[in-house]
């Protein structure tokens, strides 16, 4: 092997383990065992002349050299796959429209469409942020958008989110599980009924089933703000002005989870779901759903 060169598995690996913060959940995403994956994580530490992860009890995480490999890696993953799609005849182009929630991965979802458009480079993106209510209600119509990804709640007791259309069936491609939250620096005032809420607009389900759980369970609130986007709720959030419902990978640096003694009522989870083909869509699309879904995967 080239010494000046590095090996695709080991990167592929590599890339999970930071993604996921641990060997063990970087090694399922990648389908090895933990001591395979952990050989392919030292075989390429040792590729690399230089310690790629800081390891400890909460996981790993990259150091400095390790970041600057992350970024290289992905890129060269990205374009492995592009060159292999493109000799199998499966290159695509032309103009693809996405409809997103806002709520889907906020931290890193930039990310994950930018993998997509450098494994696709002759493909158009255009990304639109909708409320899952909406998404779900226009799956039958393609004058909207031809890939559509929506949040579901999964109602306590079920194991799968009740979809929002009946007909509508779905792939999930990520669970997640709802958490309460606030300012780091948060307002004891805050801690207390009448709790204060940071929301989004009535047309997010997300937000009217927040309000529909405080009601049922007698909980007084009262809305000190509302934003017009997932954005604007996290900045007020670590502003301090109130608490909201979020899906854990929705909280950044500066909000931390509520004390659980506050008394507010448990959350359920959500779902993901990336919606079905159409009847009678190109081949171009159905192609993009199923490498857009590899890689939410």
């Amino acid at each position: 092997m080239n010494q000046r060169a590095f090996d695709l598995a080991q990167l592929r690996t590599f890339v999970a383990v930071a993604e996921a913060g641990s060997v063990s959940a970087g090694a399922e995403r990648v389908f090895l065992s933990q001591s395979s994956a952990s050989e392919q994580l030292k075989k390429l530490e040792e590729r690399a002349g230089q310690p790629l992860f800081l390891r400890g009890k909460q996981g790993v995480t990259a150091t400095p050299a390790g970041a600057k490999l992350l970024d290289h890696a992905r890129r060269i993953l990205a374009m492995s796959e592009a060159a292999f799609e493109d000799l199998q005849g499966r290159s695509l182009d032309g103009e693809l429209r996405i409809a997103i929630t806002d709520y889907y991965r906020p931290h890193d979802v930039a990310r994950v469409l930018k993998m997509f458009s450098e494994q696709h480079p002759r493909l158009r993106l255009h990304v639109t942020v909708l409320p899952s209510a909406v998404i779900d209600s226009s799956v039958e119509d393609d004058t909207t958008f031809d890939i559509g990804l929506s949040l579901r709640i999964v109602a306590p007791g079920t194991k799968r989110a009740t979809p929002n259309r009946p007909h509508a069936a779905s792939t999930v491609v990520r669970r997640e599980k709802l958490v309460w939250a606030m300012s780091s620096d948060a307002d004891p005032r805050h801690l207390a009924a009448p709790f204060h809420l940071v929301l989004l607009p009535s047309t997010c389900q997300l937000q009217r089933f927040v309000v529909r759980l405080l009601d049922e369970n007698k909980v007084s609130y009262l809305v000190s703000h509302s934003a017009s986007g997932m954005a604007g709720l996290q900045l007020a959030l670590k502003a301090g002005l109130g608490i909201s419902c979020l899906n854990e990978s929705s909280i950044g640096s500066g909000m931390v989870l509520c004390p659980p003694t506050i008394g507010l009522p448990q959350l359920p989870a959500v779902e993901f779901h990336l919606l079905p083909g159409r009847p009678g869509e190109s081949a171009r699309v159905s192609d993009a759903r199923e490498a857009f879904m590899r890689l939410l995967a």
